[in-house]
């Protein structure tokens, strides 16, 4: 047998320690980060708070969502005519979605069969089919710049950018044509519906304040003040305070919903552009365009840490759980119940085995069976339902509070 040099075994091992650490690097949910002059999106293992990979995309990343899986992730490409989909386990472009000229905003419907695009460029919202990776309708609406959709699924409502008629523009996504048109003196930034449904958020150009609308009359309420150019406002499933990125002084700003005023102000970067919660709800991502970098706030008080990205990130989206234990929940009994979305939406089990449902959001869910087989009517956040499952078949199910969100269990013979 051939000695092996010494520095070839140094070589061989130092080899084996850096495909350890590359596999440890991507232990934890991921953020990605749309870097709007460099074309690319850094990913951003939340665990380590380390950049893991760099994906090229269509150019002038814009818009960027995760599918609720954490499986794929869309950027839509503003300066092109299309929407890159990122393969979450490999971190690689799966496809190109042509969708139509100069394509911004982004969302999801709650049960994720559908995509939405704001096609600026086309005057038009187009919907992209997700099973099948391809635009199957569109609805006219004038510089269309952003999109939220209602928790429910039933609307969306598109901030439309045309001169001189600003206007918030609410589609039936069922009926998929436009039902009311909200006139604005201003020009639509960004909108969120706020994680109950209860509020929708939106910034204007220049004005210092988000306004708050009821969704359910569609009438304004008192806005909430900030400093200048506000830009995204958002109030996620178990923070008892909203927040909002503030451009102008470079922070987060934390307000209290009910009161609409500020709790307390948070120095990021400069030139805040957006932001997102952490899986596990204890940090806020922020990405900053003017310092190209990541600001990872710890809520509880604790350091800031910052992550230098690409060129101009803007959007910011951070799955809600590993991929890596969102594949193992699929051939396991566990379902958790996260920013209203069962993970995973399907499940296999044997004969004989049982399901543990755990309510991991701050809103409370239960479960009914189509079948009309044994469900829980409420389960408050942090409590969890278990059942057994004898015989084989397939049992379909949804929230008993919100029936948007449904799921399946598979039972197969032992």
């Amino acid at each position: 047998m051939t000695a092996i040099p010494r520095f070839t075994r140094f070589l061989v091992v130092l080899a084996a320690l850096a495909a350890s650490v590359a596999t440890a690097s991507a232990a934890g949910p991921k953020a990605y980060v749309g870097n709007f002059k460099d074309s690319t999106v850094s990913v951003i293992d939340t665990d380590s708070e380390a950049v893991v990979a760099t994906v090229p995309v269509a150019a002038g990343p814009d818009g960027i969502v995760v599918s609720s899986n954490g499986r794929s992730v869309y950027v839509s490409g503003s300066g092109a005519s299309a929407v890159s989909e990122i393969d979450a386990a490999t971190d690689r472009v799966a496809r190109s979605i042509d969708v139509g000229k100069g394509p911004q905003g982004l969302a999801l419907t709650p049960d994720g069969k559908w995509l939405l695009v704001a096609v600026n460029g086309d005057d038009r919202m187009a919907l992209v089919d997700t099973a099948t990776h391809a635009v199957s309708a569109t609805v006219p609406v004038p510089k269309p710049h952003t999109i939220a959709v209602r928790p429910d699924g039933r609307q969306a409502y598109v901030a439309s950018q045309e001169p001189g008629h600003f206007a918030l523009v609410v589609i039936d996504l069922a009926a998929r044509k436009v039902v009311t048109e909200l006139p604005l003196d201003k020009a639509p930034r960004d909108l969120e519906f706020g994680h109950d449904g209860k509020a929708l958020y939106l910034t204007l150009a220049g004005v210092p304040a988000v306004q708050v609308l009821d969704p359910a009359t569609n009438q304004w309420g008192a806005p909430i003040p900030t400093g200048v150019s506000p830009h995204i406002a958002q109030h996620f499933a178990g923070m008892a305070s909203g927040v909002v990125v503030v451009q102008g002084p470079g922070e987060v700003m934390l307000f209290d919903p009910a009161a609409r005023t500020a709790v307390r102000s948070i120095g990021v970067g400069k030139q805040p552009h957006w932001l997102d919660l952490s899986a596990d709800g204890k940090k806020l991502w922020v990405s900053n365009e003017g310092s190209n970098d990541v600001s990872v706030v710890d809520l509880a008080g604790g350091p800031m840490h910052t992550v230098a990205v690409g060129n101009a990130p803007r959007k910011i989206a951070v799955q809600r759980v590993a991929l890596a234990a969102s594949a193992h929940a699929a051939g396991s009994s566990h379902v958790a119940i996260r920013n209203f979305a069962f993970e995973p939406a399907q499940i296999t089990v044997k004969a004989g085995q049982s399901v543990t449902w755990q309510n991991d959001d701050g809103a409370p869910h239960g479960l009914v069976f189509k079948n009309g087989s044994a469900g829980i009517d409420l389960m408050l956040p942090g409590k969890s339902f278990t059942r057994s499952f004898d015989k084989p078949g397939t049992y379909d199910y949804a929230c008993t509070v919100h029936a948007y969100m449904t799921a399946r269990v598979t039972v197969i013979a032992p």
